[in-house]
């Protein structure tokens, strides 16, 4: 928790989606504070694209709430989530696939403020897009090119400028470096960083590279077949890990041990789903264990955390 921070500006309760018959989310529950940056870690197919849609409405839940600043995005009809969009804003995974070929740097960024700034002249906008892209590391004078003319981390640099041309409260960042070489990688997130510290902005940043969420977060989320199966702080998930999914992952990452991942294969519905990949399983794991507090600010959904923490 940040703690300058007394409420959560995003409070996400029971969190449900489904798509169609497969339920593809259960029972999410997290909070996020102003200025915090929380890190969401799983591996493909965990769940965690699919939060960050869900969080912007971007695909519908089938329960629970999404609060932001108190207010339930479900429940708001469109003209008031189009008010609330400036606020919340996003950067893909695909720099080049998530900017429109057919529009210049300058149309794309100018967008949201001709949506939600309609008052400003055409000189105004100007200026304040050929500031945004020397803030994200480019040159004012690469407004009237194309995405096409540009590089992936340009093009990652691109979609940040337009999410952050509003000053929002709220970044997911979804995979935003995945695609990009590892020299670039480390640029865009301190990209994201200064301009966090700048703005203030909440950052909610989804990633598999377990060494960019430590550098980058507050706490740790730990995704596991649609669940949260650990929340903590980001040195206690990394130092001290309860559940033996996150154990495995970090050991995995570490190349301490093999990974195996579900892609092929469906978690188990029913009790703990990992507890047919756990060395630790026993009987009881047949039942669903519920996400507590094993320890201050340290949530497990295991039913051996407790002898695993001591």
């Amino acid at each position: 928790m940040n703690p300058a921070a007394t409420d959560p500006m995003l409070r996400i309760a029971g969190l449900d989606v489904r798509f169609g018959p497969r339920q593809v989310l259960f029972d999410v529950s997290f909070e996020l504070f102003a200025g915090e940056t929380v890190g969401v870690v799983g591996e493909s197919g965990s769940g965690k694209s699919t939060l960050a849609r869900a969080i912007l409405r971007l695909i519908p839940a089938d329960k629970g709430a999404i609060l932001w600043r108190g207010r339930d995005l479900r429940s708001c009809d469109s003209s008031t989530l189009q008010r609330l969009r400036r606020e919340l804003q996003i950067v893909f995974q695909d720099p080049l696939g998530s900017l429109n070929p057919r529009m210049t740097v300058a149309d794309t960024i100018a967008e949201p403020l001709r949506i939600f700034e309609p008052g400003l002249s055409a000189g105004e906008r100007s200026v304040r897009i050929g500031a945004m892209l020397e803030r994200v590391g480019l040159e004012a004078g690469m407004a009237d090119r194309y995405p096409h003319e540009f590089s992936g981390g340009q093009c990652q640099r691109i979609g940040i400028a337009r999410a952050m041309i509003l000053s929002p409260a709220l970044l997911i960042c979804d995979e935003p470096v995945s695609s990009l070489d590892v020299s670039v990688q480390g640029q865009i997130v301190n990209l994201l960083l200064d301009l966090q510290r700048d703005a203030g902005t909440a950052l909610l940043f989804i990633s598999h590279n377990l060494a960019l969420v430590r550098h980058l977060s507050h706490r740790i989320l730990v995704m596991y077949a649609g669940r949260l199966i650990e929340i903590a702080a980001r040195d206690v998930v990394y130092e001290k890990p309860l559940h033996p999914y996150t154990r495995t992952l970090l050991a995995a990452a570490a190349g301490q041990a093999e990974f195996i991942a579900t892609d092929g294969a469906a978690p188990l519905q029913t009790g703990c789903a990992y507890r047919d990949r756990c060395r630790y399983a026993l009987p009881l794991c047949a039942a669903r264990p519920a996400l507590e507090e094993i320890d201050t600010g340290h949530f497990v959904a295991c039913h051996r955390a407790r002898e695993l923490l001591s």
